[in-house]
């Protein structure tokens, strides 16, 4: 049963390919890093529906955060780095300090705040290893709705960028990969649920 933050924390710390992932990017030893956004996200939605092989992800979003350095040229030379690594891993590599400006939004003051103003609150979740090799897990909206299975926009997706998460939610297309899900729109409306056939075990 999926019900805290406690049990996504152990169930990553269960997920050697998960762990695996996070001790690859803890030795690069980034400034604030963190994975966040799908590579939680999706772990806890196979989980809920029960899926025994894993959902292919489209990259792993690592971030951190290093005002002193915001060339996008040292985000592809960790990429790079990561890539000599484990080059199966399909890396995305961000600095927070400069994805304001992606964004179009007052800067970011560390990389959970710029988690806190992703599009989802089921996207704004972040997770990396402790000193001690432990994950440690970020949730700036809280992990009810993921695990509720319920996409709502963050606060900062209500007003001027409504049209933002309403195109990511129609080019993502979540429900057709996980059925179960409920999609409300940004005026707190639960949207009808694509229920198509969907990949079993």
């Amino acid at each position: 049963m999926l019900e805290t933050e406690e049990d996504i924390i152990q169930c990553i710390q269960e997920d050697e390919w998960m762990m695996d992932i996070l001790r690859t990017v803890q030795t690069l030893e980034l400034p604030d890093w963190w994975i966040c956004a799908g590579f939680v996200r999706s772990k806890v939605w196979d989980l809920l529906h029960n899926f025994s092989a894993r959902t292919p992800l489209p990259d792993v979003d690592v971030i951190y955060f290093d005002p002193a350095n915001t060339c996008e040229q040292m985000e592809k030379e960790y990429e790079k780095q990561l890539n000599s690594m484990s080059s199966h891993i399909p890396w995305s590599v961000k600095n927070q300090a400069r994805m304001h400006h992606v964004s179009d939004m007052p800067p970011y003051s560390s990389s959970v705040d710029g988690i806190a103003k992703f599009p989802e609150t089921v996207t704004a979740l972040g997770v990396k290893l402790n000193g001690s090799g432990h994950v440690v897990l970020t949730a700036p909206w809280g992990v009810r709705d993921v695990l509720k299975m319920e996409v709502r926009p963050t606060t900062y997706y209500l007003g001027s960028k409504k049209a933002v998460y309403n195109q990511r939610i129609a080019a993502k297309k979540w429900p057709e990969v996980w059925p179960k899900l409920k999609i409300f729109d940004t005026d707190g409306k639960l949207s009808i649920a694509h229920k198509p056939n969907v990949r079993k075990g």
